[in-house]
């Protein structure tokens, strides 16, 4: 069996889960990888045959997108000669972790196509929402990498389709312990502009930054590092607590972990405004904005105990099943 396997390339949690997937995949079908979008860290740890600009989003500074850089990113008329060039036909099934080119180009070829990801979870009415919808990016969500089927990725399994996390071997491996420090992940946010707001909270913080370039540095009680795998899968578990967007890949690995957890959802970014509701149905504390009130509530949660242990399941070997007799 001869498969496409194609991979969102913003962000890290598309990379991260789908190198789990292809340790299994490889060993029982022959797997090319295309990824497209370069704004992701991570190292897929597999050879790419595609590299390809993609359609993505670019992470603001102030706690949101970026929009007018996403947009100078953007090409659509590249988009659309890779999605009409890339020989799809040339392969068996493809896959596709929130990624549009593979996704469209099988569609309009007529190959078939299985969508894996967190993004298709929330195709379905029974995932938590915020009572404010937003139809629009509703709409784009179910359109911008469509599938013929789906495998849901979420907290919970809300619906048939729908799995829990995919959580790394590095973290499954890693040793669990309190050091007493707090690992904070927000990479729509300046470290510089938390640092103001961090420092005030007389605790240890281990901030990475995605803005941040340079080498690791501590002043006071903040460090800063740029984002990278080992330092902070050894931060993650061995902190207190985690600090970060309300994304999904990384508030999972906490929950697996037993950590305690605030998430701040980025500014109208839909997805993780259906995140952090499902969060707070887990008992997770959701600030939405960081306002007048974040210091009190951030202190709040630094003396609070309550943690959400998740016991997730490798469900990878089940997942790649299912992709093998789709």
């Amino acid at each position: 069996m001869k498969i496409l396997f194609g991979i969102q390339g913003t962000g890290n949690g598309h990379i991260v889960h789908s190198r789990e997937i292809l340790k299994y995949l490889v060993k029982k079908a022959e797997v090319d990888v295309l990824v497209s979008g370069l704004h992701h860290e991570v190292d897929l740890g597999f050879d790419i045959k595609y590299k390809l600009r993609g359609l993505g989003f670019m992470f603001g500074r102030k706690g949101g997108i970026d929009y007018w850089k996403s947009i100078r990113f953007a090409n659509p008329l590249k988009l659309v000669s890779d999605i009409y060039s890339l020989p799809v036909h040339e392969y068996d099934l493809v896959l596709s972790d929130f990624e549009p080119i593979t996704a469209w180009a099988s569609k309009l070829k007529g190959i078939p196509h299985m969508s894996i990801s967190h993004q298709a979870s929330l195709l379905s009415s029974k995932v938590p929402r915020p009572d404010q919808q937003n139809r629009f990016q509703q709409f784009v969500m179910k359109w911008y990498a469509p599938g013929d089927s789906l495998v849901g990725l979420h907290f919970k399994e809300y619906d048939d389709f729908i799995t829990t996390p995919i959580i790394r071997q590095e973290i499954r491996d890693s040793e669990v312990k309190n050091d007493g420090h707090y690992t904070v992940y927000l990479p729509s946010y300046d470290e510089r502009y938390i640092t103001q707001i961090l420092k005030k909270i007389d605790v240890s913080w281990e901030i990475f930054s995605k803005h941040y370039k340079g080498e690791p540095f501590s002043k006071d009680n903040i460090t800063v590092c740029r984002v990278d795998n080992s330092s902070f899968v050894q931060s993650l578990s061995s902190c207190q607590g985690l600090l970060c967007n309300a994304g999904f890949d990384t508030p999972a690995e906490a929950l697996y972990l037993g950590k305690k957890l605030m998430v701040i959802p980025m500014k109208r970014q839909y997805e993780q405004e259906c995140n952090a509701e499902a969060l707070k149905g887990l008992g997770i504390p959701v600030v939405n904005e960081i306002g007048k009130d974040f210091s009190s509530r951030l202190s709040d949660w630094v003396n609070s105990s309550f943690v959400h242990q998740a016991n997730y399941k490798n469900n990878v070997p089940q997942i790649v099943d299912r992709i093998l007799n789709y």
